[in-house]
């Protein structure tokens, strides 16, 4: 069964986002919008699975790739303040972007 890398890619940048977010010093506001917005990817990513017709599926992947730039968003405002270092910014925008061209790709 070959590998859904959608499904990895998201699930592995809402466990890096969950985890980073339990070890950095950023404003609470920050650390929740990225929270959700990442764990959204790797939900919505889900729910598409067995989405109920092919617009609700789309719809799901639509929303995903939303929140992905909105994940991007929020790791680009944690680098510019410091809150996370050049690595773990260059290893989630990765993910993210891995992420988004899956979703272009379809």
């Amino acid at each position: 069964m070959p590998k859904n890398y959608l499904l990895v890619y998201s699930e592995q940048l809402a466990t890096d986002i969950e985890l980073l977010s339990q070890t950095i010093k950023a404003p609470s506001n920050s650390l929740f919008q990225i929270r959700k917005s990442s764990s959204s990817v790797y939900a919505n990513i889900r729910e598409a699975n067995y989405g109920q017709s092919r617009a609700d599926m789309l719809s799901k992947f639509e929303i995903a790739l939303k929140e992905c730039s909105e994940t991007e968003g929020w790791l680009q405002l944690l680098f510019n303040t410091n809150a996370i270092d050049e690595d773990t910014y260059k290893t989630n925008i990765n993910l993210c972007g891995g992420t988004r061209r899956i979703f272009i790709s379809l």
